[in-house]
């Protein structure tokens, strides 16, 4: 007999991948990667607009104001005159009533502490001191009272996580008509300081 040749087995066909697997295999994986990176992409360009919308919102809406302060107005609300002129008494008080007011322009909120306003005669302090004797008749005694003001307001301006200190000043000088009891001109200048 002849000699019987030594035969192989052939290994089973679902071991061994066929070449239309590999290619369909192959095929999902390419399309695998395009939906990543078309994800990937339209996650950054959502993240892009984002940034941007935040950056134009930063420098338009959200762009901290100063705040604006006025004096409204300076009323005479007590004064002892000499019956039938326009000169006080000697040593008599003069009170005044200022209306300052402060608008927040900004968006976001302002937070402000104690204000201060101080009422000066001709360079002195009035408001918590009397003015130099004597000298008050003489501008008294034709009814005109020249006064100036100082008002500063310090506070902080907070929009989302920028918080900002701000001070404004404001100093006014007025002439104030003792008869009338009226502002008869008044002008005023702002300093904001950051």
């Amino acid at each position: 007999m002849a000699e019987k040749e030594h035969v192989k087995p052939l290994a089973p066909a679902s071991v061994r991948p066929s070449s239309d697997d590999e290619e369909a295999a192959l095929y999902l994986k390419k399309i695998h990667q395009k939906k990543c990176i078309k994800c990937c992409g339209c996650v950054l360009a959502f993240l892009l607009i984002q940034i941007i919308v935040v950056i134009i919102l930063i420098f338009t809406v959200f762009k901290v104001k100063d705040p604006v302060i006025n004096l409204n107005g300076v009323t005479v609300e007590k004064i002892d005159l000499i019956e039938g002129t326009t000169t006080p008494r000697p040593g008599s008080n003069m009170t005044l009533m200022t209306d300052v007011s402060v608008k927040n322009p900004n968006v976001a909120s302002f937070k402000y502490g104690n204000t201060t306003t101080t009422l000066y005669y001709r360079g002195t302090v009035i408001g918590e001191a009397r003015g130099p004797p004597g000298s008050l008749k003489s501008d008294m005694g034709n009814g005109i009272l020249p006064m100036t003001s100082f008002t500063r307001v310090g506070g902080r301006v907070k929009m989302l996580i920028i918080k900002r200190h701000v001070v404004v000043k404001m100093n006014c000088t007025m002439t104030i008509n003792i008869t009338s009891r009226a502002i008869q001109e008044q002008k005023c200048k702002r300093k904001v300081k950051l």
